[in-house]
């Protein structure tokens, strides 16, 4: 069963989220953050995918005060203006505030066990990086995260599992960025980083131009065993 929800923003004001409820829940819920196209189609299947392991899945609109329910794609060169537009526009700093919001909502829904995990892509990847150095979720996973290496300053406050997915030929994470982040979170107990060679930018967007399922099972699969260890 999905829905969208209201959730009241730190701040003031409500945004939405896309919730899917599991058919034989396991008590587990998991975040799902957006990429720079909104809560569009492919993370409301991404949510979906959770919600069938067991765990209540929920997206949040993070895009909001910008412009409420983006849903564009990476078909056009028009929705690629238009998602960097908003990406530019975007407060990190509002975005992790309404991430644990979402969190805090998400622990008080009926049949939940108060365990939380995030999942991000793109832009959510960085926000999931950043979520394990800022609150207090059980683990947190990210996919191709952009712009992470800005912030390994902040990795000594990580308390919790967290998982990265880095593609090796990403188009928008340089190698050189890439290398950072592997060297900044070597010594961090907490932190496990997978690399995936040859893969582009979003290799596990099902759907997406750089979709690579072989890689994108393996990382899924990754990500499978992190939440079945930290959330059920």
């Amino acid at each position: 069963m999905h829905n969208w929800v209201s959730i009241k923003a730190a701040d003031g004001g409500n945004f939405d989220a896309y919730l899917v409820l599991p058919a034989n829940p396991n008590g587990g819920t998991v975040v799902c953050i957006q990429e720079i196209f909104g809560v569009n189609h492919a993370m409301r299947d991404i949510a979906q995918y959770w919600a069938d392991q067991g765990y209540v899945a929920i997206a949040p609109d993070l895009f909001w005060r910008q412009e409420p329910h983006v849903d564009i794609t990476d078909g056009s060169d028009e929705e690629w203006q238009k998602a960097f537009s908003l990406y530019q526009g975007f407060d990190i700093e509002k975005g992790i505030a309404d991430l644990q919001a979402t969190v805090a909502y998400a622990r008080g829904l009926a049949g939940s066990n108060g365990k939380v995990g995030t999942v991000g892509f793109c832009l959510g990847g960085k926000l999931a990086y950043l979520m394990a150095c800022r609150s207090d979720t059980n683990c947190n996973v990210g996919y191709y995260g952009v712009g992470i290496e800005e912030a390994l300053g902040e990795a000594a406050s990580i308390k919790s599992t967290l998982m990265l997915h880095i593609a090796e030929e990403d188009g928008f994470v340089s190698k050189d960025a890439q290398k950072q982040v592997r060297d900044g979170l070597a010594g961090n107990s907490h932190a496990t980083v997978h690399n995936y060679p040859g893969m582009d930018h979003a290799f596990a967007r099902i759907g997406g131009k750089p979709y690579d399922k072989a890689n994108a099972d393996l990382a899924n699969g990754r990500t499978a065993e992190v939440f079945a260890s930290a959330l059920k």
